[in-house]
């Protein structure tokens, strides 16, 4: 069946399954809403689950609005073994032994805190990160050599769930990292820095900027709803929309009826006195409301609002309080 514009506009937070690609769920997404204009924030890993922010219709749009400045993650690291990939997926390189301290919780927390802080990490080779176009993990699966330079990135929280004294020694963590940070070289790099040397093992993604995994919905939820009604597959679909408005976190201008033609034609506005108190500086943004729907993200250039983006059909789920995504 060949796709169109399903009217749909809004953002979704998908728990991804285990074994796909987050282009994986944007493809089964498009099918179960018919709808072709779907993307995602924050690509993971196929091995790894968690929260995928996807936007729909102009939702869309908002992808490269979200800051997501920080992410957390529930991670397994296993110790005693080194993978190409530095998780299960890759082919064992190297074996260590095990100190006896890494099985203490006490020392193990100890260790976890140490990470805690700004720094620069080395991304792992297996990943998407682009070298004169093209992917280093396409490089790497051909056999050539891959340099990649560290990046900055800080670590906020990083602390012990359990520690499990099977064969393999794994510890469960929880951390919360900056943008840009890859957990697969956490724990390569924790691994050696112990005396031995380690991978992840298992990961999801719990949070995403405001978005929590308590608002994410699951696939197949949305997939089955594919063969409903177009009318009724939107009913439905309400409840699962993520505000964005709080999902933007800017502070918000509700629109007149006259304010709204004005935005329409791409007109400036008057600051106003509520948001010259909360817009302090230029290039600061706001987002637009309208009859319940977001309408527009417009910034701060002296003392009138300037439109960044517009969004003329409106996106859905708004709700007037920020609970839905924490």
């Amino acid at each position: 069946m060949k796709r169109s514009s399903s009217g749909l506009h809004a953002l979704l937070a998908i728990d991804k399954p285990l074994g796909m690609t987050s282009h994986d769920v944007v493809g089964k997404l498009r099918r179960a809403l018919h709808e072709r204009r779907i993307g995602h924030a924050g690509t993971l890993d196929p091995e790894a689950c968690g929260v995928l922010v996807v936007g729909i219709g102009q939702g869309t749009r908002l992808m490269g609005m979200l800051t997501a400045e920080s992410k957390r993650y529930r991670a397994r690291i296993c110790f005693g073994t080194q993978t190409t990939t530095d998780d299960a997926t890759g082919d064992i390189v190297a074996t260590a032994s095990i100190p006896q301290q890494l099985f203490d919780k006490s020392f193990a927390q100890q260790a976890l805190s140490s990470l805690v802080g700004e720094q620069e990490q080395v991304p792992p080779v297996y990943s998407a990160i682009s070298i004169n176009g093209k992917r280093a993990y396409d490089l790497a699966r051909k056999g050539n050599t891959v340099e990649l330079p560290p990046r900055h990135i800080t670590i906020h929280e990083a602390s012990l769930v359990s520690v499990s004294s099977t064969d393999p020694l794994i510890w469960d963590v929880d951390i919360h990292a900056s943008k840009g940070t890859y957990i697969r070289s956490i724990a390569r790099d924790l691994g050696l820095k112990l005396g031995t040397v380690a991978h992840i093992c298992g990961l999801c993604r719990t949070q995403s900027g405001s978005i929590s995994i308590d608002a994410c919905t699951a696939l197949e939820q949305i997939q089955a709803l594919q063969d409903l009604p177009e009318e009724e597959r939107k009913t439905v679909l309400q409840k699962s929309w993520i505000d964005p408005i709080c999902a933007l976190g800017h502070p918000v201008r509700e629109l007149s009826d006259a304010e709204m033609e004005d935005v329409r034609c791409g007109r400036k506005l008057w600051l106003g006195s509520d948001l010259q108190q909360l817009l302090t500086a230029d290039h600061q943004r706001a987002s637009l409301l309208y009859i319940g729907k977001l309408v527009g993200v417009w910034e701060r250039i002296g003392k009138k609002l300037v439109c960044v983006a517009n969004f003329p059909d409106g996106i859905d789920g708004v709700r007037g309080s920020c609970n839905n995504i924490h």
